[in-house]
């Protein structure tokens, strides 16, 4: 069981779990898939609920001969950074990391970014592990700041049938598919909020069909 907050560190709490729940408000684009996650915060020994709102905006042929080079593009609607929490000033947000799978009937070749805007001084990245994609942001990325992340784009090779269909990673908080900090400034100190985040229905962003 978490310890329990004194009166004066409830609303540090309150404030950081506020600040995380802000930074997922992304804009909504035409033609864009929009994904809800469920996220859970933790902060000063305490944990929270929230949900984080995003629009997705991908493009794939739809259909590729057997055994070819095909290409996934997406990209996520532009972000803005709370400066405030119940009273508390937010200071930045960093190590912003989004993953999605590398689709079934599909081996992956590479993959890219390019693009994107106001996201820190930190270099973004792209890797692959064990069929994972991620994204990296280092940030940091200031308050008030309006932020596109780059797009990733996927260099892919299809199989020999069926479908290939992209979408995003995560199904629980302990496999989740995003993963950020929040820096809020409380009495001249830095405090740092952990968020973890899964979609909580997985849609399909596109789908190309083997044949």
């Amino acid at each position: 069981m978490s310890p329990s907050l004194s009166p004066a560190r409830r609303p540090l709490a309150v404030a950081l779990l506020a600040a995380l729940t802000a930074f997922g408000v992304a804009s909504t684009a035409s033609a864009a898939t929009g994904v809800t996650y469920d996220c859970q915060a933790s902060a000063v020994g305490q944990t929270g609920t929230f949900t984080v709102s995003a629009s997705v905006t991908a493009s794939a042929p739809s259909t590729v001969a057997a055994d070819s080079a095909l290409t996934i593009t997406e990209s996520v609607g532009s972000i803005t950074v709370p400066t405030s929490a119940s009273g508390y000033t937010v200071k930045s947000i960093n190590g912003i990391k989004l993953e999605v799978p590398v689709p079934a009937n599909s081996t992956y070749d590479s993959a890219s970014l390019a693009g994107g805007s106001n996201y820190g001084s930190g270099t973004p990245s792209v890797s692959e592990a064990s069929g994972e994609i991620t994204i990296s942001i280092p940030g940091p990325i200031n308050a008030g700041t309006t932020f596109t992340l780059p797009t990733l784009t996927l260099n892919l090779t299809s199989g020999s049938s069926g479908t290939i269909t992209s979408s995003l990673s995560g199904t629980s908080y302990s496999s989740p598919g995003l993963t950020f900090t929040a820096v809020i400034s409380v009495l001249g100190l830095s405090v740092n909020a952990s968020a973890v985040g899964y979609p909580s229905t997985t849609p399909s962003l596109t789908s190309t069909t083997i044949g």
